[in-house]
């Protein structure tokens, strides 16, 4: 079993649920059972999947919630991007949410780019 707390994708992915908690706590109260809870949702879902999967025994089940959690982030930054077209995101937070969600895609991407190589020895 790995220690999730050691992992700089799982430390980036705790500070995106963060913000986007901080975020969605603005937005119109028409989104709370829509936008809000999409994000939120997926927002979670990353770290969680990250913790999850370095629990696993095995290579094969850790890549896979790697993957799950790279997917949830992938959905999470088009809804990011969405709330920010629909005029719900403040400038500062915008720009700050988006370099967090992006730094965080780049290191979980890497990592998941080496557990695939390391499944093909």
């Amino acid at each position: 079993m790995r220690d999730h707390t050691k992992l700089r994708a799982f430390e980036l992915a705790d500070e995106v649920a963060l913000t986007i908690y901080k975020v969605t706590k603005d937005f119109p109260k028409e989104e709370v059972f829509g936008l809000v809870s999409q994000m939120r949702r997926a927002s979670v879902s990353v770290p969680s999947n990250i913790v999850e999967g370095c629990a696993r025994l095995t290579l094969a089940d850790y890549r896979r919630f790697i993957e799950i959690a790279y997917g949830s982030l992938k959905e999470l930054h088009y809804q990011y991007s969405l709330a920010g077209r629909l005029g719900y995101l403040r400038d500062p937070l915008a720009s700050e949410g988006n370099i967090k969600i992006t730094e965080t895609e780049k290191v979980l991407g890497t990592l998941l780019h080496t557990l695939w190589k390391k499944s093909l020895l």
